[in-house]
């Protein structure tokens, strides 16, 4: 099957750009599917030596921290999903972004007590410790076979000699253009002229290459400790951040069991917290678990997931965080009684208005990131979401360390009810502590069943976790299998508050649109698709492999 999908998938990259099959490698059985076709290339080389695929996990997250600063980089953080394929072994690696040791829950209110929200967007007070780095360092050492600098070897490449902008680069520049003017260094990497750049124009990173061939040398400590961490807190510090060299020292990754659960007999492994993603869909599924999709109508059968969503997200602004500091209550929330008691109040014909659900919150995410999905000929695979939240994230470097700051401070409940910059509101759960981890959207997934196994992920903020839940649900009960149907099918969100189902301008007929309005939701379509969704697909009974990469990513979509 993978030799008759060759000369498809290689139409495909003219037509996508971001994912690369070549027919020097069309019998073998492993695959590559990321967001910038660099990046793909920097894992596809590492395969194709012998490296494994957490090898190739980490050349793929180095490049692209390079080649799009305005979704990831050695300042963000993210969530690595492993399979080890000798033992079976399923571990998630949390290299999310901590809070500061000097982060305190009112450090974003005004003297009037009320939230600045500009202030966990922009600059050096939005931005969290770094755990990419740390992330790539754990990743080598300890299930890697090939040496740090190997890996690091194309990523040092594109920093050096540069790389040309495509659409997406220049639309996310354009969004925060103002903001990178404010500096110099900045504005001098990044922009071009001090303007946003013309598609083409060539991005040299000097003080990154610098950064990363001291990560190549010491691993983590490269990053860490020494030059290049007092260079990064003196110059966070001297912008009115928090970060101190004790911070960055102290910084670990954590490695967690993943969020595992079924759904109409697929085993699903996706993400725990302090990401939202997978208690979030499992209880989405639970519900809809309650229901006979197939005897409904395709309207009322999106009803039905919206109703679901918007209970789900619900109980993720109320009770959702980072466990390792507050208690939640993921066994009554994944419980399939909680999940019938969900649906029955769940009307078939008409929508449930947030206000009206019971218990309103006590007490907006996920901006710029990107996914990647690797498999290797042994069965190894890597699902892997990373993020620095925004795009280009606070919009300022690190001095001349060449590290461009994340601004996932953002993704904390700054205040009671106050939505972050996607809307989406939190409590005490996700308050501001030190030390403590922001609630992620991030859903690297993994799905499994008689079939074989779907790899795949997706940026987009909030909207993460809706659009791997209509992937995941397209891949099950669609008419066979059809990996470009799962990554490019039309989307639509709804995350409790604001209380409307979000579309994708120009996918929904006008009939399809007015079925939702006639049962009393709000439908708005959106100014732009959404998602860059990266999947590979192992067919259990062949090993084969297909690699499929969103549509959307030419077209130069940001989330």
């Amino acid at each position: 099957m993978i030799v008759k999908r060759v000369a498809a998938v290689v139409v495909a990259w003219c037509l996508i750009g971001w994912v690369t099959f070549s027919p020097a490698h069309a019998d073998t059985r492993y695959g590559v599917a990321s967001a910038h076709p660099l990046a793909t290339q920097a894992g596809e080389a590492v395969l194709a030596r012998g490296g494994n695929a957490f090898d190739a996990a980490v050349a793929v997250a180095a490049a692209l921290a390079v080649v799009e600063p305005f979704s990831s980089g050695l300042g963000g953080g993210g969530f690595f999903l492993l399979h080890r394929a000798s033992d079976g072994h399923d571990v998630v690696v949390d290299a999310r972004e901590t809070a500061p040791a000097a982060a305190s829950k009112d450090m974003y209110l005004d003297a009037k007590g009320e939230p600045d929200a500009r202030a966990s967007l922009d600059g050096a007070r939005a931005a969290g410790i770094p755990g990419l780095v740390a992330g790539l360092d754990h990743l080598a050492s300890r299930y890697g076979t090939r040496p740090v600098a190997e890996l690091l070897a194309p990523a040092i490449r594109f920093a050096d000699e540069g790389f040309a902008v495509d659409g997406r680069y220049v639309g996310a520049a354009g969004w925060r253009e103002k903001v990178m003017q404010a500096d110099a260094r900045t504005a001098s990497v990044f922009l071009q002229d001090g303007k946003v750049p013309d598609k083409g124009f060539v991005v040299r990173q000097a003080g990154l290459a610098r950064t990363l061939r001291a990560i190549a040398a010491h691993g983590r400590d490269g990053f860490y400790t020494g030059e290049v961490a007092r260079e990064m807190a003196r110059s966070v510090r001297a912008a009115g951040g928090l970060w101190t060299e004790a911070d960055l020292a102290g910084y670990r990754v954590i490695e967690r069991i993943p969020h595992r659960f079924t759904y109409r007999g697929a085993t699903i492994i996706t993400a725990p917290l302090p990401s939202s993603g997978g208690l979030t869909l499992d209880q989405t599924l639970g519900i809809l678990e309650q229901f006979d999709l197939a005897s409904f109508s395709e309207t009322d059968r999106v009803h039905l997931v919206v109703e679901a969503l918007r209970r789900a997200f619900q109980d993720r602004a109320r009770h959702l965080g980072d466990a390792d500091f507050v208690d939640v209550p993921a066994g009554r929330l994944a419980s399939p009684g909680y999940a019938r008691q969900r649906a029955a109040g769940i009307d078939p014909q008409k929508a449930t208005s947030s206000a009206a659900l019971d218990a309103a919150p006590e007490w907006r995410e996920g901006g710029h990131t990107t996914h990647f999905s690797v498999v290797d000929a042994d069965g190894n695979r890597v699902a892997a979401t990373l993020s620095i939240n925004a795009p280009f994230g606070a919009g300022l470097l690190a001095g001349e360390s060449g590290v461009l700051l994340n601004n996932e401070m953002n993704d904390f409940a700054i205040a009671p009810n106050a939505g972050n910059l996607y809307g989406l509101t939190g409590f005490h759960a996700n308050a501001i502590a030190a030390g403590k981890r922001p609630l992620s959207s991030m859903s690297p997934t993994f799905v499994e069943d008689s079939r074989g196994v779907l790899v795949f992920g997706t940026p987009g903020g909030s909207r993460i976790i809706t659009m791997v839940l209509i992937g995941l649900l397209e891949h099950l009960h669609g008419p066979g299998l059809d990996l470009a149907r799962v990554v490019g099918v039309p989307r639509y969100h709804h995350q409790y508050l604001p209380d409307r189902i979000e579309v994708e301008p120009g996918q929904f007929p006008e009939a399809w649109v007015a079925a939702l309005k006639e049962k009393g939701h709000t439908v708005q379509e959106g100014r732009r698709r959404w998602g860059n969704m990266q999947a590979v697909f192992v067919h259990r009974e062949t090993g084969t492999v297909v690699v499929e990469g969103d549509p959307r990513g030419k077209a130069g979509v940001l989330f």
